[in-house]
């Protein structure tokens, strides 16, 4: 994506769209980094051809996966999955050193399998000569920047949701790696949202056609951005960043590491400008995608609105599945994971594509209830509106279906609130925006919002 910033409004424009495809090989579920890299740089080689003066270059991703190099910085395995697995029954052996609640009480993270510390954990117990050889450890987008430019940083967003980060200080927590007998040496130094990371290697330069651009550390977990890219409008304002997961929560000061929040599994990521996103990961469009997914076997002409329009007019709206069943994790049939679900919770059998996406986003959206309600419980705050970005705001069923769950007032845009956080975070890098602020208040006047008042 492109940005044109005119010192009052952004506007987008597509360059370069590719898929992400993961790859099964030998019974591991790995990230095709070298293709992933080799479109990135096609990108940029579009962009040169445009023949625009560029100010600068911001990469996200998605959080927790790595990348380990060796003495030479050489790719030692392309980086594994986060729904690989391989993180499963690794806290009961790290508990033999440290129990969970202690790691939450340093780290404020919600326990999920597949977090850094556990698929690291997995690396050293099951893949010791690849550790061995290592130097360094760098999270994706990390690992994308390296690429870049030569040079080796964690960036503090993405390095939060690792489990390794101490929530307090901001920095990595060597007591917790100690106590798990994890590889501190290889975490590098951190860089935070705004920093220059580095200019495009004399290497990139000559391939892609490009100058020695300045690469800009931004919120590169793509929540972070996400979250820098919504226009919240009060501190009682949550926010909702509706994709391939969803994630619900507040923008704090401090982290909020409690009895209530340990309770119900909030986790402390961090944020841009010292942020703490105070967060509940929900299995979020996931289960539509593999719905999806699997229809088009049969019906290659089914879309997402088609989906979505035969939810809404079911007769049985009563259908629902609670999406973060192991069961739906990454199951071979959705649409059969989720009658079998219905069947074994005494439910009657969704048969039709309706009834089935439909007890998909009664899960969802009743999941999406919850975490507003233990967001109030934890924080005794009174939320006053939802703010969801994100492609899922595109599905105007789903929009209104949260607003009647959680009977509050959801306001929707923009849609790349990501491309759009990490945008702001290049402008301060550069000095154009100085403030979270100042750079909200721009995407508001960019930008068309929308409003799902609650329905009876």
């Amino acid at each position: 994506m492109m940005s044109h910033f005119d010192g009052k409004q952004i506007k987008l424009e597509e360059i370069h769209r590719f898929p992400n495809e993961p790859v099964w090989m030998n019974g591991r579920f790995y990230w095709d980094f070298l293709r992933l890299l080799h479109e990135l740089k096609e990108g940029l080689k579009k962009i040169a051809h445009l023949g625009v003066e560029v100010a600068g270059i911001g990469l996200d991703t998605w959080g927790v996966d790595y990348g380990l190099l060796d003495k030479d910085g050489q790719l030692l395995s392309n980086p594994v999955h986060y729904r690989d697995g391989r993180g499963d029954g690794m806290l009961e052996e790290i508990e033999k050193n440290i129990s969970f609640q202690e790691i939450y009480q340093k780290t404020g993270i919600q326990y999920m399998s597949f977090n850094t510390l556990y698929q690291l954990y997995h690396d050293i117990k099951y893949r010791p000569h690849i550790v061995a050889q290592a130097e360094s450890l760098l999270f994706m987008p990390d690992l994308f920047c390296f690429a870049l430019t030569g040079k080796k940083y964690n960036e503090y967003t993405e390095a939060s949701t690792s489990q390794m980060l101490n929530a307090f200080s901001k920095e990595w927590d060597m007591d917790l790696l100690e106590r798990a007998e994890l590889p501190a040496h290889l975490l590098q130094p951190l860089i935070h949202p705004g920093e220059v990371w580095g200019t495009l290697s004399k290497e990139i330069q000559e391939e892609v056609g490009l100058p020695a651009i300045p690469v800009i550390a931004v919120g590169s977990h793509d929540t972070a951005s996400a979250v820098a890219g919504t226009p919240l409008t009060s501190s009682s304002s949550a926010y909702l960043s509706c994709g391939t997961w969803s994630l619900l929560g507040m923008e704090l000061d401090d982290p909020m590491i409690s009895e209530l929040s340990y309770e119900h599994n909030f986790t402390n990521e961090g944020g841009v400008e010292g942020k703490i996103r105070f967060l509940k990961n929900i299995t979020g469009l996931w289960i539509i995608q593999q719905l999806k997914r699997g229809w088009a076997n049969t019906n290659p002409e089914i879309g997402y609105a088609q989906i979505s329009q035969l939810a809404k007019e079911v007769t049985n709206t009563e259908f629902i599945i609670d999406p973060n069943d192991e069961v739906f994790v990454a199951p071979f049939d959705m649409a059969a994971a989720i009658q079998n679900y219905c069947k074994t919770h005494g439910q009657e059998v969704p048969k039709t594509i309706g009834e089935i996406a439909r007890a998909a986003y009664n899960g969802i959206v009743d999941q999406y209830k919850e975490a507003v309600l233990a967001l109030e419980e934890i924080t005794g705050q009174s939320i006053d509106r939802l703010h969801m970005v994100g492609g899922g705001i595109q599905d105007q069923f789903l929009c209104q279906l949260t607003a009647n769950a959680i009977g509050k007032t959801v306001v929707t845009g923009p849609i790349e609130a990501s491309v759009l956080g990490n945008v702001m975070m290049q402008l301060k890098g550069l000095g154009y925006v100085q403030t979270l602020e100042e750079a909200r208040q721009i995407i508001m006047n960019s930008f068309e919002m929308k409003e799902y008042k609650p329905q009876a």
